[in-house]
């Protein structure tokens, strides 16, 4: 199953391939308790289809209220909800909260097409970019993402949007451990990509998660890894594991980690220079043991020290923050 922002796009993108015309919509900040963050996004279709999430329900219905009633004709507008204590109450937000959305409305023409053909690039990974978009005129142009940022911004008439890469979670290999961290992956909006050739394997492949029949280091060395890419080595077989981690150190993903005991990760760290040849930069690279000293047992349990763990290097927080 791809993450949210991505099923966003890529929906949008097939329906404005298919002359549908559209609104989407952008959280582009939060005041106060909100539970979507800057750069979440909703597409609505006149027929009320519609893909993603704003606020988890009372916003979305005030929006499709709002397009019942022939409002949000506009290329873009900037809408606020939340404003006052009654419509706080109303929509259900939490005590405080304030989303400030962007909302186009769109045609289905090819420039249109490209514009989100290019973020839906952007989210796979291929590059960073920035969306610009004037509220005046309601152009909009793609540019590239060289300095970094704020996810939103608005200044004056301008509204610029950063895409990136979501968070990736390559499970290199199947598992019982690997089965849990693709449930806890998947409830907090991460990508899933499962590899493991073993016929046995994939006769009950986890729900929602892309699988590939294939060897972990395979896919890995077919320049799957972004940067917001995870490697997780979860079978404790050397042979999934081992070679999934050889590929993992030679691409950009900010997080390896291997699962097994102190004595094994220390058996594995000397193989991996002595058979794999890594450095021991690249060694240093792979967390192993992998996970969060939770006093982890059974499956469930370390499988979300493995995911807390990732969530922690992700949001660059040492273990001494925690």
């Amino acid at each position: 199953m791809l993450q949210l922002d991505l099923q966003v796009v890529h929906t949008a993108l097939q329906w404005a391939r298919k002359g549908h015309s559209f609104w989407l919509c952008t959280v582009l900040s939060t005041y106060g308790s909100a539970p979507r963050t800057p750069g979440a996004m909703l597409a609505v279709r006149a027929d009320g289809q519609l893909i993603g999430s704003l606020s988890g329900g009372c916003v979305e219905e005030a929006f499709l209220e709002s397009l019942a009633d022939g409002e949000l004709r506009a290329p873009t507008q900037i809408v606020l909800y939340g404003e006052s204590d009654e419509e706080r109450q109303r929509l259900q937000l939490p005590c405080g909260g304030v989303l400030k959305v962007l909302v186009e409305h769109r045609a289905p023409d090819k420039t249109w097409v490209d514009h989100l053909q290019g973020m839906y690039n952007a989210l796979l990974g291929q590059r960073r970019l920035v969306r610009e978009l004037d509220l005046s005129s309601g152009a909009f142009v793609l540019m590239a993402d060289d300095h970094g940022g704020e996810i939103a911004q608005l200044l004056n008439e301008r509204v610029r949007i950063r895409i990136g890469p979501v968070l990736r979670l390559i499970l290199a290999g199947l598992s019982p451990v690997a089965e849990y961290c693709a449930s806890f992956a998947r409830t907090i909006g991460c990508e899933v990509i499962a590899c493991d050739p073993r016929e046995e394997m994939l006769r009950r492949p986890p729900e929602g998660v892309q699988v590939h029949p294939v060897l972990p280091s395979e896919f890995i060395a077919a320049g799957h890894c972004h940067e917001a890419t995870a490697v997780v080595a979860l079978t404790h077989d050397p042979r999934i594991d081992d070679l999934a981690l050889m590929e993992a150190v030679r691409s950009p993903a900010f997080y390896i980690g291997a699962m097994g005991s102190r004595q094994t990760s220390i058996r594995r760290a000397e193989r991996l220079s002595r058979v794999g040849g890594l450095s021991s930069q690249q060694i240093a690279r792979i967390h192993m043991p992998i996970g969060l000293n939770l006093g982890s047992k059974t499956p469930a349990e370390i499988a979300l020290s493995v995911v807390a763990d990732v969530l922690r290097v992700y949001h660059g927080k040492g273990r001494d923050a925690l």
